[in-house]
């Protein structure tokens, strides 16, 4: 869903969580426009049916942005979309959190519980300031009833995001149900499949009605379904990738106790940039062979302990390659990551190696049938 970022524009910073509005919103706007002069109503009226599709995307990811900071996930930007949004959060911590299956439940209940709450709530209150506007005369969502539409409006997204379709709260929550049985790749594929068939669907019901807004998240979701076809399942290619399937296992390991000299001895035979540093059998730090070479130079020769790095994280053999990126990124300063099968280290991964063996990895997958 990286695209939809590029197609969209910020719109200010509220509460330290950076909020852009996807440009899609600027065709709904001349869409709305259109279909208030072709009902015989203003342009203004056009403008406050888009306005009122706009409020309710912001009442869904309002409400999903306090949930987040109930379950302690920091956000650190809001991509508001026709459809709902997306959210991205400051650490890999709170993004691994945000993944996990029942996580995405919760997450995935919040926008259409506000919507529809909302709805309610604007109709209750239609039927007490204004009981003579019928809530259920047709056309829903006209121009010249900006109340019923207002109902109408956040009803409709609320109800359509429980849709199993991606990349719908449904169609996440289906998404991760799936993949406990039969795994992430295949998930994913079950959820974009179902994603247009369903987009398709609400078209056709938008047409019969007839239903403008219908026709146009059915549009957007597929859309929406499209980009998860080429984004997601590279994603979920990575994910079901482990450590064991990229990490080095020829490698060589220096002494807390070794000289500096010796050190860069040891390196000149080898194409290793970053060293386990060990004492006796167990971890204890790391140490690039670009800091060996400047502690030379400014400190003449010294040992390795005192020029190794002791903040490190490691991972185990079956931890998944998106976690190992993360950890890469998230760690300052991180330049390897020891995968250890209890206390033995048994490979290590650093950004060079990834890089090369992702390479080989696709160059495999392309050579062989998906499974």
């Amino acid at each position: 869903m990286v695209d939809m970022r590029g197609w969209s524009f910020p719109i200010g910073r509220f509460l330290g969580v950076d909020v852009r509005i996807h440009t899609f919103f600027l065709l709904l706007l001349g869409l709305s426009i259109s279909y208030a002069s072709l009902a015989g109503a203003t342009g203004i009226r056009g403008f406050s049916l888009w306005a009122l599709l706009l409020l309710a995307v912001v009442v869904r990811e309002v409400a999903r942005a306090v949930g987040a900071a109930w379950f302690g996930l920091d956000l650190r930007s809001m991509l508001l979309l026709p459809t709902g949004g997306l959210l991205s959060y400051a650490s890999s911590e709170a993004t691994e959190k945000a993944e996990t299956p029942e996580m995405q439940k919760r997450m995935a209940v919040i926008g259409p519980i506000a919507n529809i709450g909302f709805g309610l709530l604007l109709a209750a209150m239609a039927l007490t300031v204004a009981p003579e506007v019928n809530l259920f005369e047709r056309p829903w969502m006209s121009p010249s009833h900006p109340l019923r539409a207002a109902v109408w409006v956040n009803l409709l997204l609320g109800l359509v995001n429980l849709l199993p379709a991606a990349p719908l709260d449904g169609g996440r929550v289906f998404r991760g149900e799936f993949a406990k049985t039969k795994g992430g790749i295949k998930s994913s594929r079950a959820a974009t499949r179902l994603g247009p068939a369903i987009a398709v669907g609400l078209m056709i019901i938008g047409f019969l009605i007839p239903n403008m807004w219908l026709i146009m998240i059915g549009g957007f979701v597929l859309i929406g379904a499209h980009m998860e076809d080429q984004g997601l399942l590279l994603q979920t290619d990575v994910d079901a990738v482990r450590m064991r399937d990229v990490m080095l296992t020829q490698f060589s390991m220096l002494s807390a106790s070794d000289t500096l000299e010796d050190a860069l001895q040891r390196s000149v035979h080898t194409l290793q940039d970053v060293f386990p540093v060990v004492r006796g059998a167990n971890l204890v730090g790391a140490v690039s062979r670009q800091s060996i070479v400047e502690a030379l130079h400014a400190d003449g020769n010294g040992y390795v302990q005192g020029v190794m790095t002791r903040s490190f994280q490691t991972a185990q053999p079956d931890d998944s390659l998106v976690k190992t990126l993360r950890r890469i990124m998230a760690g300052k300063g991180a330049q390897m990551v020891p995968v250890l099968e209890g206390d033995r280290i048994v490979g290590i991964i650093t950004p060079q190696n990834l890089a090369h063996s992702m390479g080989l990895l696709n160059q495999r997958r392309k050579m062989r049938p998906q499974e």
